[in-house]
């Protein structure tokens, strides 16, 4: 039977190839721990989060302007 020579640039192929294959299995191994604690996307909870804010302060007519970080007062 036929077999490839071992060269070090097939090695090196093989080890990026493995790599891949690696990186992809921890991806889906996240995905899937994520589903199963319910942990959100941080960037798709500060969007909501962000959204949400928006709305109430705009309800009671609430700012951000120069209070300081972190305190909304009403402005009259």
């Amino acid at each position: 039977s036929e077999t490839w020579s071992l060269t070090t640039g097939l090695i090196r192929r093989l080890r990026i190839t493995q790599r891949a294959i690696e990186r992809d299995e921890i991806k889906s191994e996240k995905l899937s721990i994520r589903r199963r604690i319910r942990v959100a996307d941080i960037a798709q909870r500060v969007a909501t989060l962000k959204t949400m804010y928006g709305a109430h302060s705009s309800e009671k007519g609430w700012t951000m302007g120069s209070q300081g970080a972190g305190k909304a007062a009403p402005y009259c």
